[in-house]
């Protein structure tokens, strides 16, 4: 029987919400052929096998493909990492070398944006379009669907439809943030999915920061 834990990662203020996000701490319990088949048996947007916790060596599936990069699982791992080990400043996933830190409630991280799948960023004249939408625009594969809630503050309402990576409609998504405050170049706060909450701003030498809230839910036990 394996386990892995069971994480909210970009909840809302009061812990509510947030992205689920599986993460098997012992990536060796799960050898590389099986772990496409894992993270669609489990089901989340995201599962994360952590191949070295020394080196902060990580690899990302969502249901359908695995991926150089995601948001949502670098600030859950690295979370979970500082609360397991007491610290975490490195990640590796394989797009490169990603810091981490936590800043008063939030974990953050820092990355190129142009790691990040790509994606369309399609802007609506209000929130409540976005609101209203059921389904991906045109049947994009990727797509961040986004309005100003307030332009002068840099907050946004924001949902993200990925069914190229087997998510219809991801909660919180990272990746979309590293693009969105790329093509801004500015601080954001973003409003995702049901109630969570993003924050991204432009960082160093051309980086991104993403950082927000981090849930525990406890260790799962998995069995095939």
């Amino acid at each position: 029987m394996r386990s892995y834990h069971l994480l909210n990662v970009f909840t809302a203020e009061d812990g509510s919400h947030g992205n689920p996000l599986g993460v098997f701490l012992d990536g060796a319990v799960a050898p590389p052929a099986e772990r496409q088949r894992i993270a669609a048996d489990l089901g989340y947007s995201e599962t994360v096998f952590v191949e070295e916790l020394e080196t902060g060596e990580l690899r990302i599936f969502t249901p359908a493909t695995e991926l150089p990069l995601a948001g949502h699982p670098l600030v859950g791992t690295a979370w979970l990492i500082a609360r397991e080990r007491g610290a975490c400043d490195m990640l590796r996933p394989p797009a490169g070398e990603v810091p981490t830190w936590h800043g008063g409630e939030l974990r953050w991280i820092r990355a190129r944006a142009e790691w990040a799948p790509e994606m369309e960023l399609r802007q609506y004249d209000s929130p409540e379009e976005v609101e209203a939408l059921d389904d991906a625009p045109d049947d994009l594969g990727f797509v961040d669907c986004w309005a100003w809630i307030d332009e002068h503050v840099g907050a946004i309402r924001s949902r993200v439809f990925a069914r190229e990576a087997g998510v219809p409609e991801d909660e919180a998504t990272g990746a979309a943030a590293l693009r969105i405050a790329a093509f801004h170049g500015r601080p954001l706060e973003i409003r995702q999915g049901k109630g969570s909450l993003l924050h991204a701003r432009p960082g160093p030498d051309g980086t991104i920061d993403v950082g927000g809230r981090v849930r525990y839910r406890g260790e799962q036990a998995y069995g095939d």
